[in-house]
C-alpha cells in the first residue's frame, strides 16, 4: 500500500468521522430544546431551565453564560421523570444561587445547543404595559381609537324599573375582543389595579390624562384606570336598592369590529340600545340558554369591596375627597345588599352556551366585610367576615381537577386576604391555613409535570397561573416564610416562555421574544395592531379544545412539532379559547408584576 493510499484513507477515515460527529450533533440539535423564562428571574427567586429531548443525555452539564458569551458557572441537569409527548425525557437545571444582575444565556455543554437570552434582576416596570392595554379596552370613549362608542348604554331588564327603561351604563371596560361589559370582571379588575398601586404608590408613572390621552394630569395612570372603573360600578348602583351586572350579551359576536363600529343588533338598529341586567337574584336568560342564580352577594360584595379599596385609595389624595365618600357610602349600601340576598349572579347569554359560570359569594362578603371594618372600626363587620370566612374555608379551584368557566371566580381568595390584615391572633392563623391547603394542593399537581406547575387546563388557564403565583406571593406577605416561592416562581414562569411552545403569554412581553402574534383581538384583526400587556387564556386540555365551537386553524400550526398530547395552544386569531386577550386576565397579572419590579 502506497503512502499517498494510506493518507488518501485516512483523509476519508477523519472526514467520516466529522461527518459522523456533524451529523449526530445536528441530529440531536433537532430533537433537543432547552426552555428559560423569557422575561428573566428576580436575584433573589429561584432560577430553573428547562432540557426537553427525545434522545437521553448520560450526566448533562448546563454552561451559564454571560451576553459575551463567557462561562460563569456550570451546573449538573437531574432527569425529571414525568415526561410530556412530544418529548421522552426532561432535564431540569438550577442555578438558583447564582445572583450576579445582567444578561445571560445556558448552553448543553458540548452540544452548541443554547437557551434565548433571559436576565437576572428586577423585571422592568411591565405592569405599566398592562395598564396601558386596560386602557385600551375602554367604552364610552376609547383613548385608543379617540373615538367615542356604546352612547346608548343601555335599555334595563328584569330590573325593579320597566323593561327597556333609559339607565346611565355608559363607561367601564370591553370584556375581551368582543364589546360586553360584566360587573362579574369589571369589579375584580378595577380591586385589582388599585390593589397594584397601594403595593407601591409612588413608582406608578403620569403620562395620560383621565381621559386616558397624552398629558400628564397629577395623578398615577393607574389611578385614572382605577377611577374610570370605580365611576362605573357606581354607575350600575344609581339608587340604595338597585345593582346592575351586565351590559349587552353575545348578540354582539358578529365578528371582529371597532368599538365605535359596532354592528350589533339588540332589537334598536345597529350601534344603538344595548340591554343592561339587573341583578335579581334569579336565574336571567332572554333565549334558551339560561343563567343560575341564587342571589346577588358575589357581586354586591366584590363591589363593595373594590369601592372601600377606591375611598382607601382616593381619601389621601387632595382634590377627591368627596369622590373617595360616595365610594364609601355605596360599598355600605352594596354590603347591605349582599347581606339581603347571600348567593350568587351568574353572567347571561343569548345564542351560545357560553357564560361566565361564577357560584361562589362568600370570600366576595367577607372581603367587603374586612374593609369596611378596617376603614370604620365597626365591629359587626369584623364579626361577618369570619363567619363569611368559615363558610369559604379553603374552597377554591385550586381544591378541584376540573372546573366550569369562571367557576369559583375571583381566582384568588382575597376575603381572606383583607381578613387576614385586620383578625385576631387566631383569624390571621385561619387565614394562613387556609391559603396554604390551597397552595399544598397545587402543589401536589405540580409534582406530577416536567415544568412544576399545578393549574388547571380549563378556558382561561393563564388566569389560574398568575392567580396561584400572586397567592403564593400574598402567602408569603402573611408568614414570612418562602418556602412556595419555587411554586410562585413555576407559574411565572410558565407565563413567561419556560412552556411547550417556548412563547411568553403575554402580547409583546418580554420585548423581542416570542409572544403572542396573531391574536384574537379586533385591533389586530382590522388594523393588524398589536397591543402590548394583554395575558391571553391560554393552553386547555385537548378534550376541552376539540369540542370548542367554530374554532380552526387559519394558518399551520407553528408548534405543531411541540404541542403536547392532552393539552393544546395555537397562536391563531380564529382560536378565542387559547389566544384572546381578556381584561380581569391581564389585570390579574398586576400584583405578581408590581412585587417582582421593585425586588
Amino acid at each position: 500500500m502506497t503512502d499517498q493510499f494510506k493518507k488518501r484513507r485516512i483523509s476519508v477515515q477523519v472526514i467520516s468521522v466529522v461527518l459522523f460527529c456533524f451529523c449526530s450533533i445536528f441530529s440531536t440539535a433537532q430533537q433537543t430544546e432547552i426552555r428559560v423564562n423569557l422575561g428573566g428571574y428576580a436575584v433573589d427567586m429561584p432560577k430553573n431551565a428547562l432540557l426537553l429531548s427525545k434522545v437521553s443525555f448520560d450526566k448533562p452539564v448546563m454552561q451559564l453564560k454571560n451576553e459575551n458569551g463567557e462561562t460563569v458557572n456550570e451546573y449538573p441537569c437531574w432527569l425529571n421523570n414525568n415526561a410530556w409527548p412530544p418529548f421522552s425525557y426532561y432535564y431540569t437545571v438550577d442555578f438558583s444561587d447564582f445572583k450576579e444582575k445582567g444578561k445571560y444565556y445556558v448552553e448543553l455543554k458540548g452540544s452548541g445547543i443554547t437557551s434565548k437570552t433571559f436576565q437576572i434582576g428586577p423585571y422592568p416596570k411591565w405592569q405599566e404595559d398592562v395598564i396601558a392595554f386596560i386602557r385600551t379596552q375602554r367604552c364610552g370613549f376609547n383613548p385608543h381609537t379617540k373615538q367615542f362608542c356604546h352612547q346608548h348604554d343601555g335599555l334595563s331588564f328584569f330590573g325593579i324599573r320597566p323593561d327597556s327603561t333609559r339607565i346611565d351604563a355608559t363607561g367601564g371596560w370591553h370584556d375581551a375582543a368582543d364589546q360586553l361589559k360584566y360587573l362579574i370582571t369589571g369589579s375584580n379588575t378595577t380591586a385589582r389595579i388599585l390593589m397594584a398601586y397601594q403595593m407601591n404608590p409612588g413608582s406608578f408613572k403620569d403620562e395620560v390624562d383621565a381621559r386616558g390621552l397624552p398629558g400628564a394630569n397629577n395623578l398615577p395612570d393607574i389611578l385614572d384606570e382605577a377611577k374610570w372603573g370605580l365611576e362605573w360600578i357606581l354607575k350600575l348602583h344609581p339608587t340604595p336598592n338597585e345593582l346592575y351586572h351586565q351590559v349587552a350579551d353575545d348578540r354582539d359576536h358578529r365578528g371582529f369590529k371597532l368599538p365605535h363600529e359596532d354592528n350589533a343588533d339588540y332589537g334598536w338598529g345597529t350601534n344603538s340600545f344595548r340591554p343592561v341586567y339587573f341583578a335579581t337574584g334569579k336565574p336571567q336568560g332572554l333565549s334558551k340558554y339560561k343563567s343560575q342564580a341564587t342571589g346577588i352577594a358575589n357581586l354586591a360584595g366584590r363591589s363593595a369591596a373594590t369601592l372601600t379599596l377606591g375611598y382607601e385609595v382616593f381619601s389621601t389624595i387632595k382634590g377627591y375627597e368627596i369622590f373617595a365618600e360616595t365610594c364609601l357610602q355605596n360599598a355600605r349600601e352594596l354590603y347591605a345588599m349582599g347581606r339581603q340576598q347571600e348567593g350568587y349572579q351568574q353572567g347571561n347569554s343569548f345564542g351560545a352556551p357560553y357564560r361566565y359560570e361564577e357560584n361562589t359569594w362568600a370570600d366576595d362578603m367577607e372581603w367587603a366585610a374586612a374593609k369596611l371594618y378596617k376603614i370604620t372600626g365597626e365591629k359587626n363587620f369584623l364579626k361577618e367576615a369570619r363567619t363569611y370566612a368559615k363558610i369559604i374555608r379553603t374552597w377554591s379551584w385550586m381544591e378541584r381537577d376540573t372546573a366550569s368557566h369562571y367557576e369559583m371566580y375571583p381566582f384568588v381568595n382575597m376575603g381572606h386576604y383583607a381578613f387576614w390584615q385586620v383578625g385576631t391572633k387566631t383569624d390571621k392563623q385561619e387565614m394562613v391555613q387556609y391559603y396554604e391547603h390551597n397552595l399544598q394542593q397545587i402543589q401536589k399537581k405540580a409534582d406530577k409535570n416536567p415544568y412544576g406547575i399545578g393549574h388547571l387546563f380549563i378556558w382561561c388557564s393563564n388566569n389560574l397561573a398568575a392567580a396561584v403565583a400572586t397567592q403564593a406571593m400574598l402567602f408569603e406577605e402573611m408568614t414570612g416564610s418562602q418556602k412556595y416561592r419555587p411554586l410562585m416562581q413555576n407559574h411565572v414562569n410558565w407565563l413567561l416562555g419556560l412552556n411547550p411552545w417556548g412563547s411568553a403569554m403575554i402580547t409583546e412581553i418580554p420585548e423581542n421574544a416570542d409572544t403572542p402574534d396573531d391574536v384574537h383581538m379586533p385591533f389586530w384583526g382590522i388594523n393588524k395592531e398589536k397591543i402590548k400587556g394583554s395575558l391571553v387564556d391560554g393552553p386547555q386540555w385537548t378534550t376541552i379544545h376539540d369540542k370548542m365551537l367554530q374554532i380552526s386553524l387559519t394558518e399551520p400550526d407553528e408548534y405543531a412539532h411541540l404541542q403536547p398530547d392532552h393539552i393544546k395552544y395555537w397562536d391563531d386569531w380564529a382560536d378565542y379559547s387559547t389566544n384572546e386577550p381578556t381584561l380581569d386576565g391581564s389585570a390579574e397579572l398586576l400584583l405578581i408584576l408590581t412585587w417582582l419590579s421593585h425586588e
